[in-house]
Parts: C-alpha cells; structure tokens; sequence
C-alpha cells in the first residue's frame, strides 16, 4: 500500500480508533476554503459542521465565497471564522472575481485551498502557479451527472475539471459511487480519498416530545402513518415517481398520509402540486415549503423517510432521517444503499410500482422488527457522525503537509 491509498486507510484507522491527530504543530496551518455561495445547502450544511469543530490548535481557517450574503454567512458568525466575499456580481463576472481571488489567496498564502464545488475547483488549479507553496484540494460531492439539469457552462466545468485534476494534490469524495464515476471520467484514482458526510447526532436524533409538536402543527394524529421526503424541490429528487409510488400504495394503505418537506423553484412546485391533486392526493398530501430551522424536529414527526433520487452522492437526508431513527425507503444510486445497510429498504430509480412496493416492505418491517429504528440510529453514530468527518479530513489535510 503506497501514496493516497496509504492516506485513506490512516484516517479511517484513526478515525475509527478514536487515536489522537499528529502532535501539535509549531505553526498552524492556514486552511483556506473557497466556495460558490453563503446560501445554504447541503454543501454549507456539511461545511459548518466541519469548521466549527476543527482543532483552533492545528488550523486557521478562513472562508472565500465568490457571491455575498445568505443564511450560511450568518450562521458562520456564530464560529468566529473569518469569511471573505468576492462581491461576484454574477456568472459573467468571470475576470475581475478571478483576479480578486487571485489577490486574496497570494496575500493570505494559505498552507492549504480546498476548493468545494467543480466551478471553484476550476478556479483553484488556475490559481496554482501563483501560489506555488500552497496545496490544492478539491472537494468533490456529486456521483454521476445521470438526470441532472445542466447547462452547457457546468458541463464544461465538468470537462475542465477532469482535465485540471492533475494539478490538485489531493481530492476529497463524499461517496464511493462519486470517486469510482470521476475516476472513470478522468480524476487521477491516486489523489482520491473519500469521507463520507457526518451527522450531528446531538442535533439529529429521536425525540418524543418534538415529535408530538410537529405532528400537531401538520395536524397528523398518532393513528396516522407520515411517510415524507425531504429535500429542496427539483428534478433531481424525483418528486413525480415519489407521488406515483404514494398515489398506487395509497390506495391499498388508507391510513397513511404524505409529505413533501422543502422548497424549490415555484413553478416546479406548483406543476408537482397540480400532478398530486390529478392523482387524487390532494387530501392526504402536505407542502410544507421552507423549514431550515426545524428540519430535526420534521424527521421526528415522520413514520417513514423516502429518498427517490435519480442520482446521490452521500445524501444527507437518508442519514439525517436514520440518526432521528426513521427508516428509510431509497432508490439504489449513489451511495444510499450503503448508507442505510440493513436498516432500510432500496429499490431501483425512477419506478414508481418498485417505490410503492418498498414502501409496502418498509411498513411490514416496522411492524415485525420495531428495533429497526434504533439500528437505523446505531448505524449513523456508528459510521457517519460528524466527529468522524472532522478526524477523517484533519488527518487527510494534515497528511500533506
């Protein structure tokens, strides 16, 4: 075992060990993140579960946004991260939001740029000649591009960035299924480790009381099964096969009702609300809209959760919904079916018959093994919490130095 293969079975041994990081440095290093937005997501999610538990010891970190504003910035206020915005006034503001970064980065000289999106790992190779002395890592989340939206300018960074891998020197995957895809499609397989996503178990977690409250504010009583999907509105996430696989098990389960936890687009949402109501679901559906606060206290009030992505990387929301202990119903994409074990029910994408009949499956389960819903939290405390992804990507950044 040699290279970054040698990395990546370190930082699961100390990872899983709980064995302490390197010694202390006599420096520590400069850790520059530089992403798309402050508008949050799961990326942002992710990152500030990452930053804010970070040894201060080992790292400075520092965060670059191209644009300003959105409810990351805020929330990062609460760190004492230092932020810094490139002020992007939008996708043509190609050359002076480039050449500002370029003026950023060589005055702070940051050990490391770890770049987190393919548009922003693009921008971090071609700032690699101006800072010779800085290492570039790439974070990668997407596994293939099958049934995304996409136009020609992210296909294009796409290419670019398979064509510029070279010049990072180390990437990060939150999947297995996304480093096998880019390594197929270009990324070096010698620079690639994956870290899963983590949860905050603290926050994510089972609660009596929190369910009861949410149920009540959406008017779902105890004899009801909630089985839900959560995550923004878009084509990606399949919401049409989920309201098919909902409409075809409705008709055989009276006692169930549905719902869409998140937002998106509203013409997208209306479309998906008008096809409800032509599926005759229109009494036994609930649109929740935005609830970013009060996303752990929505996974308590569900029966089941459901993830009908056409394409995953480490999907938050299947882990999310397990740590609160709710099953999960999952289309075998990314790396989902990894994600859920034996804890869970997957069937294949975009069939809404196979989606029903998971359903179907998952509702027996439950009633035969109830303890499925403290395996489904066991396996997230186990093999995804967040104080793994801060041991896994402190021991990767550290292993370049």
């Amino acid at each position: 075992m040699s290279g970054l293969a040698e990395v990546n079975e370190k930082i699961y041994t100390v990872a899983q060990a709980g064995a302490p990081l390197r010694p202390k440095r006599e420096r520590k290093m400069k850790l520059v993140f530089l992403l798309r937005s402050m508008t949050m997501g799961g990326a942002q999610r992710q990152l500030i579960g990452l930053v804010s538990r970070m040894d201060r010891s080992l790292f400075e970190i520092i965060i670059i946004s191209l644009y300003s504003g959105g409810a990351f910035a805020e929330q990062l206020k609460t760190t004492g991260i230092r932020t810094i915005s490139l002020e992007k006034k939008g996708r043509w503001d190609l050359f002076r939001s480039l050449a500002r970064l370029a003026a950023v980065t060589r005055r702070l000289e940051p050990d490391i740029l770890h770049s987190l999106s393919p548009a922003t790992n693009v921008l971090a190779a071609m700032l690699k000649r101006a800072l010779p002395k800085t290492r570039i890592v790439w974070g990668i989340r997407g596994s293939d591009i099958a049934g995304r939206q996409m136009d020609w300018i992210d296909k294009f960074n796409l290419k670019l960035q398979a064509k510029l891998s070279r010049s990072a020197n180390l990437v990060i995957f939150n999947s297995y299924a996304g480093r096998d895809y880019h390594v197929r499609n270009g990324i070096p397989a010698n620079k690639a480790v994956v870290i899963p996503n983590g949860i905050d178990i603290e926050k994510f977690k089972p609660d009596t009381q929190l369910r009861q409250g949410q149920r009540a504010r959406w008017q779902v009583n105890e004899e009801s099964r909630l089985l839900g999907i959560v995550g923004r509105i878009a084509s990606v996430k399949d919401h049409f096969t989920f309201l098919r696989a909902a409409a075809i098990w409705g008709r055989c389960a009276r006692d169930v009702k549905f719902i869409c936890i998140g937002d998106g687009e509203e013409s997208y949402a209306q479309t998906l609300r008008k096809m409800s109501c032509d599926l005759g679901l229109q009494e036994r559906i609930i649109w929740t809209g935005p609830i970013l606060d009060e996303i752990p206290s929505a996974y308590t009030g569900l029966d089941i959760s459901c993830n009908s992505s056409k394409t995953e990387g480490t999907s938050n929301s299947i882990a999310e919904a397990m740590a609160c202990g709710v099953p999960c119903v999952v289309t075998d994409v990314g790396d989902s079916r990894h994600i859920v074990g034996d804890c869970g029910v997957v069937v294949a994408p975009g069939n809404p018959d196979a989606l029903a009949e998971g359903f179907s499956r998952m509702a027996q389960l439950l009633r035969e093994q109830p303890e499925i819903r403290a395996r489904a939290r066991e396996r997230i405390q186990l093999e995804f919490g967040v104080n793994l992804l801060v041991e896994r990507t402190s021991e990767a950044l550290l292993s370049l130095s």
